[in-house]
């Protein structure tokens, strides 16, 4: 049986060091790390938050493709 989990992941994965997110869907390291292991309320509860952090952050957020996606 395989769970799939929300993920704000677009697959453009890169950090910007200077911003310390995800240029792609707006997570922390941290986040991304944990990601797996936390509850669904606490993803959608980041998720929710993303677009303002990006945008707070000089990045235009975009929207994934889904808003379920089976790993990160």
């Amino acid at each position: 049986m395989t769970t799939t989990i929300s993920s704000p992941c677009i697959r453009v994965c890169f950090v910007d060091g200077s911003a310390d997110i995800c240029v792609g869907c707006g997570r922390t390291l941290p986040e991304i790390a944990r990601w797996g292991r936390m509850t669904e309320d606490e993803r959608l509860a980041i998720m929710a938050t993303l677009p303002d952090r990006m945008r707070a952050k000089g990045f235009e957020p975009q929207s994934p493709a889904s808003s379920s996606s089976s790993s990160t």
